[in-house]
């Protein structure tokens, strides 16, 4: 399976979405940082799942519709920081959807997911991460679990994976930096969190029109394995 995650900055760089798909040949797409009143119905290969609908800059799904079969669709908001409560650019932070393999006859799930920004300490995005994930899993309890997309966390990673493990779940890099925006909190920002899935590449695409690079994470069913709850 392959997952691509980007964050198009302000719905900037929407246009290079139908030659990312055709490129790359995802078989998911998970977005953040859209207009999701102007995002089509399907991009090359790929159908619209869900989109959020109470946020300024929404997140969406698209899935290959002749591998997957769709099940369920769920949007979450999460923790607010000063930042959402004051500018309210995102009440809804992850969405997830419970997809079906119709050739391999079995369920997973996959999320896009935005963290609050760097002005946000990272304790309030641990506990957003956290959250989410513990979401994922009422989805379908003890089903493969992917959630990707922009973290926001550029330092301490470290501390973050330990956290992550904890819960039952893998943190996964890309093998380039994903942020260039600002000299001294360039770095990565875009992350694949798992569990039950063999993550067997997280690799950085080129930039385009965005301040974040798309990563294209390919993944494998793992054997059965069980996320702790928060």
């Amino acid at each position: 399976m392959k997952v691509i995650s980007y964050n198009l900055r302000k719905h900037r760089a929407v246009g290079e979405l139908s030659a990312l798909v055709d490129r790359h040949a995802p078989d998911v797409l998970c977005l953040q940082e859209l207009d999701t009143t102007d995002m089509p119905a399907s991009i090359g290969d790929l159908r619209l799942a869900d989109a959020t609908s109470r946020n300024r800059l929404g997140l969406a799904v698209y899935y290959r519709e002749n591998t997957f079969r769709l099940e369920e669709v769920r949007a979450l908001a999460l923790k607010k920081s000063m930042h959402d409560r004051v500018l309210k650019p995102a009440e809804e932070r992850m969405l997830g959807v419970r997809l079906h393999d119709i050739d391999a006859n079995r369920a997973l799930i996959v999320a896009s997911f935005h963290a609050a920004p760097l002005t946000a300490l990272n304790s309030l995005r641990r506990h957003q991460i956290r959250t989410a994930l513990t979401e994922l899993q009422r989805l379908g309890e003890g089903l493969p679990v992917l959630m990707v997309g922009d973290y926001n966390y550029p330092v301490f990673k470290e501390n973050l994976s330990q956290k992550v493990r904890e819960h039952g779940y893998e943190l996964n890099l890309s093998d380039a930096r994903t942020y260039t925006r600002y000299r001294f909190f360039r770095g990565h920002y875009d992350f694949a969190t798992s569990v039950g899935l063999q993550i067997d590449k997280v690799r950085t695409l080129p930039q385009g029109r965005s301040d974040h690079l798309p990563i294209l994470v390919t993944a494998t069913v793992s054997a059965p394995a069980k996320a702790r709850a928060a």
